[in-house]
């Protein structure tokens, strides 16, 4: 099943129309939404069209009930090259170049109050914004032979938003060694540093995204959704209050019908266990 992305709009730079439903694909695998970068021939450089059509398209799936997870990819060999450099303006007004940033920032806080996990999978090249896209995510799966890192020091940019991300994922010094040195790490040092959950084999790696993705949307939702709120909302608070917010949160699941159900499922298996046993 596939649906198309509602905005439309110039791509500056190229010379060229492009529509959000150009630019991202998306598709149904049953409870999964992938929804695909697909500027392949611009190795899925990051634009305002596809900025704003990815934020609306997260937008759309994290409100639709029939969808569980949503996933990232990336058209053709890679996932993302970053910004694309031939629309940015240098010498921009700097209101004008404020709003442009802050979109991206919208796709990225976006992501992060999804009430669905939103999965990343990378193949190919996750470099400078396309690697902060890809950190944006809750998971991260990665192919073997991809490559992640921000290379903008290397042009005399800076990684800004990237970094809010980029030190919960990897720790303050990794953090400021990869955007200071701005060389790319393989997906296995990738994982090493905290920036990649898993390392899939490249042969078969989209069955093995997809597979994945389905695996987490057969869990339960209500716990799923749960689970990532929680997560998010203790990310700045101190000990105790932390405590009080998965009590909180614990109160809520009991009351779930996906917890009361697995409960009453869990007890019956025992049940029958027990009788088996005696």
């Amino acid at each position: 099943m596939k649906h198309a992305a509602p905005a439309e709009d110039t791509s500056r730079g190229t010379g060229q129309q492009e529509s959000a439903s150009a630019v991202v694909a998306i598709q149904d695998e049953g409870p999964v939404r992938w929804i695909t970068l697909n500027r392949p021939g611009r190795r899925n450089a990051l634009n305002q069209v596809m900025i704003r059509a990815l934020r609306d398209a997260i937008g759309q799936a994290a409100a639709d009930r029939g969808v569980r997870v949503i996933g990232l990819r990336g058209a053709g060999k890679d996932f993302c090259a970053g910004a694309d450099l031939l629309e940015l303006r240098l010498g921009a007004d700097p209101v004008e170049s404020l709003e442009e940033a802050q979109a991206l920032g919208d796709l990225f806080c976006e992501i992060r109050v999804a009430p669905k996990p939103v999965v990343a999978a990378v193949r190919g090249r996750a470099l400078a914004g396309g690697c902060g896209l890809a950190t944006a995510c809750d998971i991260v799966l990665a192919s073997g032979e991809s490559l992640f890192g921000y290379p903008e020091v290397k042009l005399g940019f800076v990684p800004a938003m990237v970094m809010a991300m980029l030190r919960r994922a990897t720790g303050e010094k990794r953090a400021f060694d990869l955007v200071t040195s701005g060389e790319p790490v393989t997906a296995l040092r990738a994982a090493e540093l905290g920036l990649v959950t898993r390392v899939l084999p490249s042969d078969g790696f989209a069955r093995g995204a997809s597979e994945f993705a389905a695996a987490l949307a057969a869990r339960s939702a209500s716990a799923l959704a749960l689970t990532k709120r929680l997560f998010h909302a203790t990310d700045t608070t101190g000990f105790e209050d932390a405590i009080r917010a998965g009590a909180h949160v614990n109160a809520l699941a009991r009351a779930t019908e996906d917890c009361q159900e697995g409960i009453r499922k869990f007890l019956t298996r025992k049940a029958s266990t027990d009788t088996e046993s005696g």
